[in-house]
């Protein structure tokens, strides 16, 4: 964005490497800088969820800088409308697999823009459906140990070998990777930035 004859900082309030090189598809340079987030909510709707994880991070970020406009994101990953996180161990990461085996199961990526100084914000939600090949045990279990799996919300990296249990998706692919790039761009024109 172009004020005055400047241009706005950008800021990722993310230190996902996915998310870092997705933005990279809208702009050549941004500041990282990590949230303060502890994930915590008492939100039991996917969709929510992803809303108030993505609003927590960019304002704790927020409350960092003077100016510029601020990007967070959360995914959230739900099968029949219950929220999988991230794994705490192998064990939940099979439990997990086993459970997304042959189904379909909906993607959330809530996005928070904040303009700073002027704290204007929006936030909004994507939303991908993704099926599974039906995955025998073994499978399962060789792709936990690549650890893959562990850092994940619902246990798998579409961008990853978690792409070989992928049987179609409908919606956008970069969601589920962790960034609605498209939608991303489109809200930021309505804020008139210039890009690259």
């Amino acid at each position: 964005m172009k004020e005055g004859g400047f241009f706005l900082k950008i800021y990722l309030a993310s230190t996902s490497p996915r998310r870092q090189e997705l933005l990279k598809k809208i702009f050549n340079q941004f500041e990282i800088i990590p949230p303060e987030d502890k994930e915590i909510t008492t939100s039991k709707n996917p969709l929510e969820l992803s809303l108030v994880l993505s609003q927590k991070k960019a304002k704790s970020v927020a409350a960092k800088i003077q100016e510029g406009i601020i990007i967070a994101a959360d995914t959230v990953v739900a099968l029949d409308g219950q929220i999988l996180g991230k794994p705490i161990d192998e064990k939940e990461a099979f439990w997990m697999l086993t459970r997304l085996a042959g189904r379909e199961h909906e993607v959330y990526t809530g996005v928070t823009l904040i303009k700073m100084p002027e704290f204007y914000q929006k936030s909004f939600s994507e939303r991908t459906k993704v099926w599974f090949y039906p995955l025998t045990a073994q499978e399962i279990q060789k792709y936990i140990a690549t650890k893959e799996p562990l850092d994940k919300a619902g246990a798998y990296g579409i961008q990853g070998y978690g792409a070989l249990f992928v049987q179609k998706i409908e919606g956008c692919f970069y969601n589920v990777v962790g960034l609605p790039v498209a939608r991303l761009y489109r809200e930021l024109l309505d804020w008139e930035v210039f890009f690259r």
